[in-house]
């Protein structure tokens, strides 16, 4: 693969990925620690005949957003916390209608207001399930700026192969972080996008919900001649509302089995230093994700200087959860520690998935970021 190198922070980055991967629309509203994603992208769409737009607000821009998917535009707004809470009926209605597009959230502290200009990780529950209903949400976290890019150019690719949103969670410190990124070259990003399916048959032929019970509906763009029907009721095979008992349960169980039938092809994760990791007793596994990743990673150098054998194991899609493999390392290895900017979101998930109740946790929640050493310290404490 070609790659490039480039100076630049997470926020901007996942402007260029969009942009990179064809996205062609932008609505939303500023708000920190987003706002230079909107900034960045209103700069950069059109040169390449896209359209960027501030709405009144961030219903207004998920709406726009959700309406340019609609018409067959790659499609992209970003926000935080607070903004996904105010998008959350128009983010069930984009997975109600299976209409594509990429949600960025640069995570910020809550609940509420919070803090607007400090870094958390406190949405992972949130982008588990953003909307009310039945569904299964993508969610893929990046933790370097290179994942800043990459993961939302993988992003777009998964919201037109699953026809649904995808969420591309940064955080505060990784949004803001200034850096070298080893990302592909436009012209590797391009090759490898996939563009949704259409139907080419008669139009009178066409029923875009009518599908495996393991695929996402094929909507054909706008004002290409095929009539069907958006509706965020529950929906026959044409769009239009419908209380028919199979049909209603028929809908709702797809949202579902579309993506968990298919873990295989969203599941990303890192395996740092857990190669010579054996189940040996003293060995321990830290779990984290994002930029607490980073700081993971240092520890585990500082850990292993001092003759303590310990590994990291970072999901890079964390909706679905990659279940296979942490069962397969919390089931090998004894001390397991989990790191996050938030009190327990992704280890209740771990627990569950692990059945164990035994699991170490380091937590912050007032903003900071959580350093090396203070992982170095919780280690050496609980092990």
């Amino acid at each position: 693969m070609e790659m490039r190198e480039v100076i630049s922070t997470g926020n901007d980055l996942a402007a260029m990925a969009a942009v990179d991967a064809g996205c062609r629309f932008f609505g939303g509203y500023p708000i920190t620690p987003s706002s230079e994603v909107m900034h960045t992208i209103s700069d950069l769409l059109p040169r390449v005949g896209g359209v960027a737009i501030q709405m009144e607000d961030e219903i207004a821009g998920v709406a726009a957003a959700a309406g340019a998917g609609m018409s067959g535009v790659r499609t992209l707004t970003a926000t935080s916390g607070p903004g996904i809470s105010l998008k959350a009926e128009n983010l069930g209605l984009a997975q109600m209608a299976e209409v594509p597009l990429v949600v960025v959230n640069v995570m910020r502290g809550g609940p509420s207001t919070g803090l607007p200009t400090r870094v958390s990780q406190g949405d992972i529950r949130q982008a588990k399930n953003p909307s009310h209903g039945d569904y299964r949400s993508i969610t893929l976290c990046a933790g370097n700026l290179s994942e800043c890019y990459t993961e939302t150019v993988r992003a777009f690719n998964l919201a037109d192969r699953f026809m649904q949103p995808v969420f591309v969670l940064l955080d505060e410190t990784i949004g803001h972080m200034h850096g070298k990124a080893v990302i592909p070259t436009q012209e590797e990003v391009k090759n490898g996008i996939v563009p949704r399916k259409t139907f080419d048959g008669a139009p009178e032929d066409y029923l875009p919900y009518e599908c495996e019970w393991d695929q996402p509906a094929v909507l054909n763009p706008m004002f290409k001649g095929y009539r069907y029907h958006f509706t965020g009721l529950h929906h026959d095979s044409k769009g239009f509302p419908t209380e028919e008992i199979e049909t209603c349960r028929k809908l709702i169980q797809r949202l579902e089995d579309k993506v968990m039938a298919h873990t295989d092809e969203l599941e990303l994760n890192e395996e740092f230093m857990l190669d010579d990791m054996t189940g040996e007793e003293g060995e321990v596994l830290i779990i984290a994700y994002g930029s607490v990743s980073l700081a993971a990673k240092e520890a585990i150098r500082h850990l292993r200087a001092e003759g303590i054998k310990a590994g990291l194991f970072r999901p890079i899609t964390i909706w679905p959860s990659p279940e296979k493999a942490i069962k397969k390392y919390t089931d090998m290895i004894k001390n397991v520690l989990c790191v996050e900017l938030n009190i327990r979101q992704y280890t209740e998930e771990i627990e569950r998935v692990s059945g164990r109740l035994d699991l170490e946790g380091l937590y912050k929640v007032n903003g900071r970021a959580i350093s090396p050493y203070e992982i170095v310290n919780k280690v050496k404490e609980v092990f």
